[in-house]
């Protein structure tokens, strides 16, 4: 695990919580009708923004597209933190456990 990029993992993970976020956007905006279980699930980083930063910022009036990409940049920057913040401390790990 040293040899990787504690950035290149967070990206990683990033890209993979914006596509499970947008499939599940879209199954339950398709298939479901707005009930999906599971949903509130797969999209809690995303909706953290839109609650506790994007929301203060901007009124409920805003667009359609703009909100599901502004909800999306949310989901990828939140897993992608979190994952640095984890990834970068299992890296330092093992100088804890060694002295």
């Amino acid at each position: 695990m040293n040899q990787i990029s504690v950035i290149k993992i967070a990206v990683y993970a990033g890209i993979g919580a914006a596509l499970v976020g947008l499939i599940a956007f879209i199954v339950n905006w398709t298939a479901w009708g707005g009930g999906m279980p599971g949903y509130r699930f797969f999209l809690f980083p995303g909706n953290l923004t839109l609650v506790y930063i994007w929301h203060p910022l901007f009124t409920e009036e805003i667009d359609f597209w703009p909100k599901l990409a502004i909800h999306i940049l949310g989901q990828f920057t939140v897993v992608s933190l979190f994952t640095a913040l984890i990834t970068a401390a299992l890296k330092r790990l093992p100088r804890f456990l060694t002295l």
